[in-house]
C-alpha cells in the first residue's frame, strides 16, 4: 500500500463479499479486510445461508459501522450476488467496488495492491497466473482446469488476459457503468469471464496484479460440474459470435473488386 494514498487506504471503496454457508470463515475474512484497508466499507451479500452466516454478518455490522449486510431470499448464484452488491454500492455513491471471496482464498492483505494499481487502470484483476502469482494447496487437476480454462478463454475471446476466471478484482464505478450489466446472466467462473471480456470490448484499461490464492481451510467449495460446463459453453458461444462479427467486418471493409465476383464472359 502506498503511504498517504486515499484510494489504497480504502476511501470510497466497497468490498463486496458474497456468502452462502461461510460462517466458519466470514468473521476472520472481514476482520482482515478491515485491517488491510481501514477506510473501506465491507458489504456481505448473503443468500439466506442455512448455517447462520447472515446472522453473524448482522452481528459484525452491529459492531462496526464500516460493515453492511444485504440479505437475499435464497441461493441465486455468485453472479447475481455480485450484481446485487454492485447495485447497492453504486446507489450509495461508492467510487470503487471490489469482488472478494469470503472463504479466505483471496488474501485481504493484497487489497492495497489492487487498489494502488487501479490508479492507472479501469479494472484490476488479481491474477494467479502472471509472474509473481501463485496458488497454495491446490491439487494438480484444479491447476490444470484453471490454466486450461483461462487459455481457452484467452484464445476464443481474444482478450489477452492470463486470469479472466479469477474473482478477486477491483472496478472503478465508471467501468461498471460501461459494461451493460443488465445483460449479464452468467454465474461462477463464467460471470468473471463475462465481465472481463465486456471490459476489454468496451476499451477499458485492464491490469493484472499477481496474487497468492490459498485454498480454503473451512467449508466446501461451491465449484461444480455445472459451473464448468456453463463456462465452457458460454465462452464458446461468445467466441463464435466474436469470429462472426470479425468476418462480417472484414467483408464490409474489403474493396468492392474483391467482394464482387466478376464473370469471365464479360
Amino acid at each position: 500500500m502506498t503511504s498517504g494514498d486515499p484510494l489504497a487506504a480504502g476511501a470510497g471503496v466497497l468490498v463486496i463479499v458474497p456468502t452462502y454457508n461461510e460462517r466458519l470463515n466470514l468473521e476472520r475474512t472481514v476482520e482482515r479486510a478491515r485491517r488491510a484497508v481501514p477506510l473501506a466499507d465491507v458489504l456481505v451479500v448473503d443468500d439466506a445461508s442455512p448455517d447462520g452466516t447472515g446472522q453473524l454478518a448482522d452481528e459484525l455490522a452491529a459492531r462496526d459501522s464500516h460493515v453492511h449486510v444485504l440479505h437475499r431470499l435464497g441461493k441465486q448464484g455468485l453472479g447475481a450476488a455480485y450484481l446485487a452488491g454492485f447495485d447497492w454500492g453504486m446507489a450509495r455513491g461508492y467510487q470503487v467496488l471490489v469482488e472478494m471471496d469470503a472463504d479466505g482464498s483471496h488474501q485481504p492483505e493484497q487489497l492495497g495492491a489492487l487498489l494502488e494499481a487501479l490508479g492507472g487502470a479501469d479494472l484490476v484483476l488479481g491474477s494467479r497466473w502472471v509472474p509473481g502469482g501463485r496458488v497454495v494447496n491446490w491439487p494438480w487437476h484444479r491447476k490444470l482446469l484453471s490454466r486450461g480454462g483461462n487459455a481457452y478463454a484467452r484464445i476464443a475471446l481474444g482478450i489477452g488476459l492470463r486470469d479472466a476466471t479469477g474473482g478477486f478484482r477491483a472496478f472503478r464505478r465508471e467501468t461498471l457503468d460501461r459494461l451493460a450489466l443488465d445483460g449479464v446472466a452468467s454465474q461462477g467462473y463464467c460471470f468473471q469471464v463475462d465481465l472481463a471480456r465486456r471490459a476489454v470490448e468496451a476499451g477499458c484499461r485492464v491490469v493484472e496484479v499477481p496474487i497468492e490464492f490459498v485454498e480454503r481451510e473451512h467449508g466446501t467449495s461451491k465449484m461444480s460440474g455445472f459451473i464448468v460446463r456453463e463456462a465452457l459453453w458460454k465462452v464458446t458461444l461468445w467466441g463464435a459470435a466474436r469470429a462472426l462479427r470479425a468476418a462480417r467486418t472484414a467483408r464490409a471493409e474489403a474493396p468492392t473488386s474483391r467482394r464482387r465476383k466478376v464473370s469471365p464472359w464479360r
